[in-house]
């Protein structure tokens, strides 16, 4: 079929300190494909940038809360939404809205979501760098039907899925398929820090076109020992979920899908290596502005892009630089902050910056900008400082916390994981696509080990159940973007990582995979059995 079909690859070994060789595509090609992805054009007038105010999620209250435990309910559902101006797009989304509403959550205290699933697919919800048993993670066969379908829909799902490569069957351990008709609870106990973190859909071979049409919500988690750090809160605390998205005539949701009834996965041969958007979406309004005193911001910034990477950037920036102050990733709060004049953010990664907006006299319009965009790509948001006199005591302490740091010597184990693109099988991982049920790794539950990622072209590889740390890129020093727990590393073309990964507190099956969502629907997953 035409969506199989790909570019033949040479053979090189990747990565200085790799350990095996992988096949990857000749040299030119890689410089091509350094920041994947093929631009999606909209078949409408885009609206002028700067014009839209920007919308904060709403917060979404529990139904009933008890000692140690917080109720809630969503419902996903189509709703039609005003995205770009004078336009109407039918979006999928949690609640009616998109971004869907943002849940608030403690460490140590549990959380218990009822979805109701009332859009026309089945669905799959994951909380992204949640801490969370097997049978609430979100695996992509765990299928949500629709209220009302029946068995005869869930068989119809799967042999639709059955169309991708490597997914006509299962094998390995059988954990494959916990189908439920209307309403499924996740439990997500909250045995972690404090952290940003994102839920959306998980479905296999369909994860691209969900998010895109719109499943995608924060989840903020927070505890004692970030509350007592002077740092931004209230409406100074601003969590910005970047997203890119293409528009068709009639103002939905432009997405090349090679079955546009969506009962078969994967996008068209042109887009294989990911969709690119040439709307950049905040919290759901394309380029909005939003005025900020002249005080100190939190800026929570979550990549929900399909494809796209941004290099984030303030125009113009403050006179002495370091302007975006890092002081949380994936997994939360950083030991101590990182003065970046500029942030890479691949998709599903998050960055907690802090901005003084007292660097700049009043009436200054702030950009954030995107370098690795053009022309309107390269925009994203704009700041506009006011003139208000305002009281602001929040600040960055040069210590944030005490990071427990895990010992290379304690791993137990070293395994090796090739991200590549193979001519027959599509994306895969250690030259096999995804088959549910099939093993890559069985690590032991409470062991530590080391995770080597070795790619061929750009891969943002994510791991379920654990954060993780990471140890080297290339056999040297991580990245300036690697500090911290992450959950999400950027694997940038013909390169080597290496994490530090501690296994805890629940077995079962949990995943591994690239996070971009057209390589992810095209078979680059494996399994992980934690023992």
């Amino acid at each position: 079929m035409r969506r199989r079909r790909f570019l033949g690859v040479g053979a090189a070994v990747i990565g200085a300190g790799a350990v095996g060789a992988f096949a990857v595509p000749p040299a030119a090609r890689l410089l091509a494909e350094a920041r994947p992805g093929r631009l999606l054009t909209s078949e409408v007038p885009l609206p002028e940038p700067f014009r839209v105010p920007l919308p904060v999620p709403p917060v979404l209250a529990p139904v009933r809360s008890d000692a140690t435990t917080d109720h809630y309910e969503i419902v996903q559902r189509v709703a039609g939404l005003e995205i770009l101006p004078g336009l109407r797009t039918e979006a999928w989304t949690y609640g009616g809205t998109f971004p869907g509403p943002t849940m608030v959550a403690r460490a140590g205290r549990e959380v218990v979501v009822r979805h109701r699933n009332e859009l026309p697919v089945p669905s799959v919800v994951h909380l992204h760098g949640g801490h969370t048993p097997a049978d609430s993670d979100g695996y992509p066969v765990d299928l949500l039907l629709p209220a009302g379908s029946s068995a005869d829909h869930a068989a119809h799902a799967m042999a639709g899925m059955a169309g991708m490569a490597g997914m006509a069957g299962t094998s390995g351990t059988g954990t494959v398929g916990r189908t439920v008709v209307g309403e499924r609870s996740y439990t997500y106990p909250g045995h972690q820090r404090a952290a940003t973190l994102w839920y959306h859909d998980h479905r296999m071979g369909f994860t691209g076109p969900g998010i895109w049409r719109g499943l995608a919500g924060f989840h903020l988690i927070g505890d004692e020992e970030e509350d007592a750090l002077p740092l931004p809160r209230g409406e100074r605390d601003l969590p910005l979920m970047l997203a890119d998205r293409a528009f068709a005539s009639d103002g939905s949701f432009r997405y090349p899908s090679v079955d546009p009834g969506l009962t078969v996965p994967g996008v068209t041969d042109d887009y294989m290596n990911g969709v690119l958007g040439d709307v950049i979406l905040v919290n759901g309004a394309p380029w909005p502005r939003v005025e900020v005193d002249r005080a100190h911001y939190r800026l929570r910034l979550l990549n929900a892009s399909n494809t796209r990477i941004y290099r984030l950037e303030l125009d113009p920036q403050p006179a002495d630089g370091g302007a975006l102050v890092q002081i949380g990733g994936d997994g939360g709060l950083l030991e101590t902050p990182i003065r970046h004049d500029a942030v890479e953010i691949a998709p599903a990664e998050r960055f907690d910056v802090v901005v003084d907006f007292s660097r700049y006299p009043p009436g200054t319009s702030v950009r954030l900008t995107n370098r690795f965009g053009s022309e309107r790509t390269g925009e994203v948001l704009r700041f506009d400082v006011t003139s208000r006199p305002v009281t602001d005591d929040a600040t960055v302490p040069e210590r944030l916390c005490t990071l427990e740091r895990l010992d290379p010597g304690a791993a137990v184990t070293t395994r090796t994981f090739g991200f590549r693109r193979s001519r027959n099988d599509g994306w895969t991982i250690n030259n096999r696509p995804y088959e549910p049920g099939r093993v890559l790794a069985a690590p032991a539950l409470g062991t530590t080990e080391i995770w080597r990622f070795f790619s061929d072209v750009h891969h943002p590889v994510h791991l379920h159940l654990d954060q993780f740390q990471v140890l080297s890129r290339n056999g040297g020093d991580p990245g300036p973007y690697d500090a911290g727990w992450k959950d999400t590393v950027d694997l940038r073309p013909s390169e080597g990582v290496e994490v530090l990964v501690r296994f805890t507190d629940y077995p079962g099956t949990y995943m591994l995979h690239c996070h971009n969502l057209e390589h992810e629907d095209m078979a680059m997953m494996a399994d992980f059995v934690v023992e």
